[in-house]
């Protein structure tokens, strides 16, 4: 309350200050200085009212006495031009032109600023060197230049950058090495120079810079050791140095850390053994030391770092057993290291890691058995025991293993039949892998129930009789491998196997049918007797003859009357002068395109003809269905073919068409306008340019899990988008009745276009939102206040869109039935405390274990969902502070 005060204060201040300035018909300090900036960006988002001062412009912060520029910040913006005027604006602090267009040097002139202390100038297209006179700032405090196109080295001239606390130069293509001096930055919290060009080692000077907080360089050709003077302060939170070519050992001195949260140090050369102290870093949430050349033992001492979420230690040179220590540590979600050579029996007390979701121990020398309690871990989702010496049979207690999406058994020492219980894991969906095991007994016909599998591989085991009829209820294989067994019998028709290659059956010698080049000889009937095909080939014969020469009559009769037909087609268009057409098409009594360059393009008899086809249907939602329209121009459109209630297309036609032409010109760039439309009986059919990637829907849930879904910056992206353009919609007072990911759609960029934006004003122009009878919504978005007020309300779409945004965030779907019988995505999420889950345990941990600061981002968003999905509609954030929200939340 206090800060709005303030800041309701300092704005009355500048509008006084203003005020008192126009009256004296006096200019304020800086205004040729801002009107030239602003001539330079005019071609840009951004435009100031005429005449207005420049205090209340977007983004322009004024001093409350004397009213000259302190703060610009215009992120976002879509931004080009020349920003070398601004430094005319000499009490200017803080400048933020991030994630814009400009391209060319950075100007010079900026280190002309002497009061400036923040300068983002990140995510555009800058080149040439970092100018040399920044470092004359001395006021500086934060410089942030990171995603450009930068080259040449770091002037040596920021050492004079004292105050300077963050120096962000990352994705850049700057060379030569981190120097000596930046240890004289006593001040320096953050360090960020990843993926660049950047050579030589890390300067031991680091040790010196006792605020150091986080040091990021990975994706670099450094080389030489990790200085352990960097733990030298203990303030040391995160290390990222993935991706080098750094050598020696981890610094004993790391355990001086205790707030260290995330260890990033893959992709190496680094040998020796883990130092113990590693348990001293007690905030320890990330270790990943993944390709290396470590020796020894895992250090039971990570049992210590109680908040560990991933360890990974892949393909390194670890002997020894796997800690049963471990077992401890409640908030491990990823345990990886395989390709190692660790020996020994699983341990079970790790199976008691409650939110244990991926265990990767494959390609080690592993033996034993298979745990029968190897579930206890109840959220595991990734079992990779694959490429060791575990022995004995598969338990049948696999079936609890509920939540598992990929099984890797393959290549061990298993023994016995495969379980039929195998078949209660409903979602096994990326492979089972029980390949290269002394596996016997039949194909359990519980297998067929696994309808989600991509890959099934049993191949060289000793499996026996027939290929059970049930598998063929395995309806998302793509990849199957039943090779060198003992199988016998026809392959069962069923496309997976029959577009196989015989490789994929090979190796069976009583196995027969295609993809196999052995034709059967035998196989069971429908009465279940064997019949012998070739005392029964004569009759296949006769058969294939006897329809050849149906096929063969019937097709001559056809193309006998359909010439007769012709024939007397032209001579009735004869008679007629030619101008009846033979099927006639629906009178279209309006239509129009609104983008002129595209009006030559569209057909719009091809449009209606193209509605008429269930093969071009896309989908079907509440309000429309669409359609795929290809133009004789080789135009592809979406047509929307709306759903009309009580005649509305004939009755408010006019009305129609306005409030059609209205959204025309609507301009945002998170909106999936309409480009036109065409109108016929009482149907409208709605114009949209062709979306190359889909919805929102599509992308998160059926992206095949070989291709990679979209990582959390996009996600991000597209979750601003969708804010910007839900928030734009209310500025312009229209609700709207069906925010959720199916009513998303990806351009070819993956930028975010809200659809169905028109529905709102067509269903019934007339009424308005708050009386539409169907059902206004899909299920599972729809607010829970629906239910008894029947109405469409702005802070309806707050709430739909934090469903969309628990979507973005755990990649599951709104309604599923592993939350519970009348339990949905934003009631499993809101009960999360209640089954002692942490917030990690919500989000998708193939994106969350990726970086700390996608934890970080995806933490504060989940925040920001929890308040739009508030069950009482007063208490959520209207969408603009949403926007603002999550803007904060991606510059953070």
């Amino acid at each position: 309350m206090a800060e709005n005060l303030f800041c309701y204060f300092s704005l009355l201040c500048a509008a006084l200050v203003v005020a008192a300035a126009a009256a004296a018909d006096q200019p304020l300090p800086d205004q040729p200085a801002m009107e030239a900036l602003q001539k330079e960006l005019s071609a840009t988002l951004w435009k100031p009212s005429s005449g207005s001062s420049y205090c209340s412009w977007r983004g322009v912060t004024c001093n409350s006495t004397s009213g000259s520029v302190e703060r610009i910040a215009l992120p976002r913006l879509g931004l080009s031009g020349n920003i070398s005027g601004v430094s005319r604006l000499k009490s200017l602090r803080l400048l933020d032109l991030s994630s814009n267009y400009f391209q060319g040097a950075v100007p010079p002139s900026l280190g002309e600023l002497p009061a400036l202390e923040y300068l983002d100038l990140s995510a555009n297209n800058f080149q040439g060197s970092i100018p040399p006179s920044l470092g004359a700032i001395g006021s500086l405090r934060t410089l942030n230049l990171s995603s450009n196109s930068l080259t040449g080295e770091i002037p040596g001239e920021l050492k004079n950058l004292l105050q300077l606390e963050e120096l962000q130069i990352s994705d850049n293509r700057l060379v030569g090495s981190l120097p000596g001096w930046i240890g004289s930055l006593v001040n320096l919290r953050v360090l960020s120079a990843y993926e660049n060009r950047l050579a030589g080692s890390i300067p031991d000077s680091l040790g010196s810079v006792s605020q150091l907080r986080s040091l990021n360089l990975h994706s670099n050709l450094l080389q030489g050791p990790i200085p352990g003077s960097v733990f030298a302060s203990g303030r040391l939170e995160v290390l990222v140095l993935t991706a080098n070519r750094l050598g020696g050992t981890i610094p004993e001195s790391i355990g001086n850390c205790s707030g260290l949260s995330s260890v990033r140090i893959g992709n190496n050369r680094l040998v020796g053994t883990i130092p113990s102290s590693i348990g001293n870093a007690s905030g320890l949430a990330y270790f990943e030391a993944d390709n290396n050349w470590l020796s020894g033992e895992i250090p039971p001492a990570f049992a210590r770092c109680l908040n560990l979420t991933l360890l990974n230690l892949a393909s390194n040179r670890l002997s020894g057993l796997v800690p049963p220590e471990l077992g401890e540590l409640r908030n491990l979600q990823e345990l990886i290291a395989s390709n190692n050579s660790l020996a020994g029996e699983i341990p079970k007390p790790l199976l008691r890691c409650r939110n244990l979701s991926k265990l990767d121990l494959s390609n080690n020398r592993l033996n034993g058995s298979l745990p029968r309690d190897l579930c206890g871990a109840s959220r595991l989702q990734f079992l990779l025991l694959d490429r060791n010496s575990i022995g004995g049979a598969i338990p049948p207690e696999i079936g609890n293993c509920a939540r598992l999406l990929e099984l890797q058994l393959g290549g061990n020492r298993l023994t016995g039949s495969i379980p039929p219980e195998i078949g209660r894991i409903k979602n096994l969906q990326v492979a089972l892998n029980l390949s290269f095991n002394s596996l016997r007994g039949p194909l359990p016909r519980e297998l067929g129930r696994l309808d989600k599998l991509v890959t099934l591989d049993v191949s060289n085991n000793q499996l026996s009789g027939s290929m059970p009829p049930e598998i063929k209820g395995m309806l998302s294989l793509i990849t199957v491998n039943f090779s060198n067994n003992q199988l016998s019998g026809p392959v069962p028709i069923f496309a997976p196997f029959q577009k196989s290659p015989p490789s994929s059956f090979s190796g069976n010698k009583l196995l027969c049918g295609e993809p196999l080049s052995s034709a059967c000889e035998g196989y069971l009937g429908s009465d279940g007797d064997v019949v012998d095909r070739r005392k029964t080939s004569y009759k296949v014969i006769l058969a294939v003859v006897g329809s050849g020469l149906t096929v063969f009559v019937t097709v001559s009769v056809i193309v006998v009357l359909f010439v007769l037909r012709e024939r007397e087609e032209m001579n009735a268009k004869a008679a007629a002068g030619g101008a009846a057409a033979v099927i006639p098409s629906p009178v279209i009594v309006a239509g129009n395109v609104f983008v002129d360059s595209m009006k030559q393009a569209i057909d719009f008899d091809s449009v209606v003809r193209a509605t008429f086809r269930d093969s071009n249907k896309l989908a079907s939602g509440t309000f429309s269905t669409v359609y795929k329209a290809v133009m004789p121009s080789g135009v592809v459109l979406y047509v929307k073919r709306l759903k009309s209630v009580d005649k509305t297309v004939v009755h408010y036609q006019n009305k129609m068409i306005r409030e059609l032409e209205r959204l025309g010109s609507l301009c945002h760039a998170n909106l999936m306008r309409p480009i036109g439309y065409v109108i016929y009986e009482d149907v409208a059919l709605l114009l949209h340019h062709h979306m190359p990637n889909g919805t929102l829907a599509q992308f998160l849930h059926e992206t095949p899990p070989d291709e990679s879904r979209p990582d959390w910056p996009t996600r991000l992206d597209i979750a601003v988008g969708v804010a910007e353009g839900l928030a734009f919609l209310h500025q312009v007072a229209t609700i709207h009745l069906d925010i959720s990911t199916s009513n998303i759609f990806l351009d070819a960029q993956l930028n975010a276009l809200i659809g169905e934006v028109e529905i709102s004003k067509l269903l019934d122009p007339s009424k308005g939102t708050a009386s539409i009878s169907a059902v206004a919504g899909s299920f599972g978005y729809i607010p829970p206040e629906y239910a008894y007020t029947m109405q469409v309300t702005a802070p309806g779409n707050v709430y739909s869109f934090g469903v969309v945004l628990l979507e973005i965030l755990t990649t599951r779907l709104p309604v599923d039935e592993v939350f519970g019988e009348g339990v949905d995505l934003v009631k499993w999420v809101h009960s999360a405390s209640g089954r002692n889950e942490s917030p990690e345990q919500i989000m998708d941990a193939r994106l969350s274990t990726v970086s700390f600061a996608w934890r970080k981002q995806m933490l504060a968003t989940l925040k920001i969902a929890m308040l739009c999905t508030d069950r009482t509609p007063a208490k959520r954030p209207k969408m603009k502070k949403v926007v603002e929200m999550l803007i904060e939340v991606k510059q953070n």
